[in-house]
């Protein structure tokens, strides 16, 4: 017998039970069915095949509360696996029957519909819209207020599956007054919940400035930068992309987290994650940076710079190292200031080494060159330019000797190191194009010596001596 065989028949008996006269005899049936669909896409789609939902919606509307549960279980456990599957149970009329069930009186049945409805919703903006469109936001906003904690925390699951998908479906969640009671459940002690509804704001918060801005309003900040110190680590990553969502938009809402202590409270939660979980923080560095010179500045004070230097050491990911370096990029390229913060912390090697990695990902090395390219251009702290001079292919070696060719004409302790550290040697040894900005760039440099001095740490120029010492006739 195969596998389809076995399923078919396993369908066919458990579907009459659903029927059954004895009602402990149909919940078992209904939970058996559940855990099967739950198990797998290939089970789910076998009681989509079994002609099963039908019944089930049609049960929802007529049973008693344990059955109800039951049958929700099932279809959550079909819809979970796949936008397909969910729209299957959305095309048997499970939707009506489920936002019914918001309204039991039984918490245990609202959470089970909340559920099924979170999972229909999440896959895709076109079933969150059904959902909307079937009445359940204001049902669920109603769920939130309730006293059990489960409930809740299905509840703010399921508008945050909802809000995710587009600006207009956020809105819809906003409209039905969702913010302030999702607002006053971040101080709750209970984590599980507390994930939920800091993911939910951020859902909301990132489609746009008017959305991220109403959530500012529910004057969350800065009581939420607590939660940066849960020990439930999706608290704190789920606050932290909340920030995220908010910064990204304006230079305004930027300086209102940095304000309230969010810029140094993210950069202290760097310190004490790792992997993933830092991901949201170091990108929230960057786009706070990337708004104005005032806002890097303030990322630079806070010593965001070491910290973000420590992450790019030690997290092995690359998607994670790619991250950290755009925020490298994002706070060095506005002035010579912004730069040398960056470059004194010895950041500019390791970002030269992961863009000729070959191992690095493609994403990653791009990120990596951008970054090294930003910093360079207002880079004019020498010391920490001068080892890629001996690294840099010839690509970043240009931006390098530019910055050198701006430097040395105007400061004379510069030049005399420049010679004894052996970096005019250095130049002597480039060969570039003739006529090429690498080329103007490096007798740019050459200008600030004198000709004799240039010409001792030309290659080939001790042989020339020596063979002038063979060729010389004593008087």
């Amino acid at each position: 017998m195969s596998q389809r065989q076995v399923l078919q028949g396993v369908m066919s008996l458990l579907r009459p039970l659903l029927l059954d006269s004895v009602p402990t005899i149909q919940q078992t049936a209904a939970l058996a069915l559940g855990r099967l669909a739950n198990y797998n896409d290939d089970l789910a789609e076998a009681v989509v095949k079994a002609d099963i939902l039908p019944q089930l919606v049609y049960s929802l509307a007529e049973q008693n509360r344990f059955y109800k549960k039951a049958a929700a279980f099932v279809l959550r456990a079909v819809a979970k696996h796949s936008a397909e599957l969910a729209q299957a149970v959305v095309d048997c009329g499970a939707l009506d029957a489920l936002v019914i069930s918001l309204e039991e009186f039984d918490p245990g049945v609202k959470e089970a519909a909340a559920w099924a409805l979170g999972y229909i919703a999440r896959h895709n903006g076109q079933l969150a819209q059904a959902v909307v469109d079937s009445g359940a936001v204001p049902l669920l906003v109603l769920c939130i207020q309730e006293p059990e904690i489960a409930l809740k925390r299905i509840a703010a699951s399921t508008l945050s599956d909802i809000a995710k998908h587009s600006p207009e479906l956020a809105q819809t969640v906003v409209d039905t007054g969702a913010i302030a009671h999702l607002a006053q459940m971040t101080l709750n002690p209970d984590a599980k919940l507390k994930r939920q509804v800091f993911s939910a704001l951020g859902q909301i918060s990132k489609h746009s400035v008017d959305l991220a801005e109403m959530v500012v309003e529910a004057e969350i900040f800065p009581a939420v930068l607590a939660s940066l110190k849960d020990p439930d680590e999706y608290v704190r990553k789920n606050v932290t992309t909340l920030m995220r969502e908010i910064t990204k938009h304006t230079p305004e809402l930027s300086q209102m987290i940095v304000n309230t202590g969010g810029v140094a409270a993210v950069i202290d939660y760097l310190g004490d994650s790792r992997g993933n979980v830092r991901l949201p923080g170091i990108m929230m560095l960057g786009y706070v940076a990337a708004h104005s010179e005032n806002l890097a500045m303030a990322v630079i004070v806070s010593k965001g710079v070491p910290q973000l230097a420590i992450c790019l050491v030690e997290e092995s990911e690359d998607h994670i190292k790619a991250a950290t370096a755009w925020a490298f990029g994002q706070i060095g390229r506005h002035t010579p200031e912004h730069a040398r913060a960056v470059a004194a912390a010895n950041v500019l090697p390791k970002l030269l080494s992961l863009y000729l990695d070959t191992q690095s990902s493609e994403d990653l090395q791009v990120k990596a060159k951008k970054a090294l390219k930003s910093v360079l251009q207002k880079c004019t702290y020498l010391p920490a330019l001068e080892p890629l001079l001996y690294e840099a292919p010839s690509n970043i070696l240009k931006h390098v000797i530019c910055q050198f060719s701006k430097v040395l004409p105007h400061d004379s302790k510069a030049r005399r190191l420049f010679v004894t550290s052996g970096g005019l040697k250095k130049v002597q040894e480039i060969k570039a194009e003739p006529g090429s900005a690498l080329q103007e760039y490096i007798n740019t440099i050459n200008s600030c010596y004198p000709e004799e001095i240039v010409r001792y740490y030309s290659p080939g120029y001790s042989e020339a001596l020596l063979e002038r010492v063979e060729s010389y006739q004593p008087a």
